[in-house]
């Protein structure tokens, strides 16, 4: 088996939803685009990638959605050194089809009480569905380790929640921990680093925006 050194996750840059909530009501979400400002970020990002990755080998995956193929364009990334899968098991929580802004404001409120693990939006996801389709991917990404010839590194370009949810389910986090950590800025990374006892390691922590709540043991 031959287990990367690193496996980057990478959140898109700014897209047209970032900056206004409205275009949600005319554009499906898989469709939206980089902004001028998210081309900036993924072009900084990809400076540096390149130097992480130097002359080695990556095997990228990147969602389906118009943002996160354009954020791995604007990389910048040689093409000889790169082998790159759409991979729909990364794509972002489904709100399901076009939005009514005040429906989905709405839905947040209720969210933001219910929790962001378990609510499930009227016509798309829960959390609970994006962690389990990521789980879906790890098994098929694992399985990959297993050839010999497997490039050093790995590169997911996806969504926020997406990230936290695959650190989730690899580390084995609490619902709560979950719970109580932010999404990475646009165009802003984790790496998970192979260290010297075989186990993976974050190179830096999530922000939190509160405490991880403790439910206990109920039996």
């Amino acid at each position: 088996m031959a287990r990367p050194r690193r496996i980057v996750l990478l959140r898109h840059g700014e897209s047209e939803g970032n900056t206004d909530d409205t275009v949600y009501e005319r554009e499906p979400d898989h469709a939206l685009h980089l902004t001028e400002t998210g081309w900036r970020q993924a072009t900084e990002a990809g400076r540096r990638l390149r130097d992480v990755f130097g002359e080695e080998r990556v095997s990228a995956y990147v969602s389906p959605y118009r943002r996160t193929h354009q954020t791995f364009r604007a990389l910048g990334l040689d093409p000889r050194r790169v082998r790159i899968r759409e991979e729909p098991r990364l794509r972002e929580q489904d709100w399901g089809n076009w939005q009514d802004a005040e429906d989905v404001r709405l839905q947040k409120i209720y969210r933001d009480a219910y929790g962001h693990f378990f609510y499930r939006f009227a016509q798309g996801e829960s959390g609970a569905d994006v962690y389990d389709r990521v789980g879906a991917f790890l098994e098929s990404l694992h399985r990959s380790f297993e050839d010999p010839d497997h490039p050093p590194n790995v590169l997911l370009v996806t969504h926020g929640l997406t990230m936290r949810l695959f650190c989730m389910r690899w580390f084995h986090w609490t619902v709560a921990e979950f719970e109580s950590l932010s999404n990475p800025g646009n165009a802003e990374g984790r790496t998970l680093l192979l260290g010297a006892n075989g186990r993976y390691h974050l190179d830096r922590p999530f922000e939190r925006w509160c405490t991880p709540e403790s439910y206990g043991a109920t039996g």
